[in-house]
């Protein structure tokens, strides 16, 4: 699962922005000022960097060159000011991008996604198997063909995709398919989905290749090519 860290000072958009990541696969630290992030940065290691410019300790110009001076994560300027000379200052000091709030949520999704792209974190196609999945369109084909998947059914396909190798337990898929439902998903609810999910991308559901079982613990991705 690629990791973001948020650095943003008003907390109604840490939260909401948080939420938004986290229903598109990302998993997301939050850090109110440069301080914490300094301090964070120091300590844990992330795909991407979305930086406000204005920070009550400081400014995000300032933070974006410390951030590049340890680390070669891609940062994305978070800024209420789109003015050129703030363009220009923020690319100037290595910013891989800059997105004017209000922010637009598609939008934003589309630029964090391109810049992952850009800097070689992410691919735009994954295939496994039989089946291909493209990150871009949100378009899973399978020996050519189209397959029709639910959104929950995508976003549970999404999850494993995000997490190849590592085994998923029932409680953290359950967490991550939770608010795009729109209501509660039990553990029955899991079982009739990868149910599904299985039915339409394996070419046998009773010996399944893509998602695998783990005894006792939960599910994980086969190997990818």
């Amino acid at each position: 699962m690629y990791r973001i860290l948020l650095v943003e000072d008003d907390t109604s958009i840490v939260k909401n922005l948080s939420e938004l990541l986290r229903q598109e696969g990302f998993e997301t630290a939050c850090a109110l000022n440069c301080n914490q992030t300094e301090n964070i940065i120091a300590t844990q290691s992330f795909d991407l960097v979305l930086l406000d410019v204005l920070l009550p300790d400081g400014n995000g110009f300032s933070l974006c060159k410390k951030i590049k001076s340890i680390t070669a994560c891609p940062v994305i300027f978070l800024t209420a000011s789109a003015d050129e000379f703030s363009v220009v200052t923020g690319l100037d000091i290595g910013a891989d991008d800059y997105i004017e709030k209000p922010y637009r949520p598609r939008e934003l999704i589309s630029r964090i996604k391109s810049v992952l792209r850009r800097t070689g974190k992410i691919r735009s196609m994954i295939s496994i198997g039989n089946v291909s999945v493209d990150m871009d369109k949100g378009i899973v084909t399978k020996n050519g063909k189209d397959v029709f998947l639910s959104a929950l059914e995508y976003r549970l396909f999404l999850v494993f995709l995000n997490n190849p190798g590592v085994t998923l337990t029932r409680n953290k898929l359950l967490s991550e398919i939770w608010d795009i439902a729109g209501d509660f998903v039990n553990d029955n609810t899991l079982t009739v989905y990868i149910k599904r999910l299985r039915e339409k991308i394996e070419d046998d559901v009773q010996n399944p290749a893509i998602i695998l079982t783990v005894r006792g613990i939960g599910y994980k991705l086969g190997e990818q090519k």
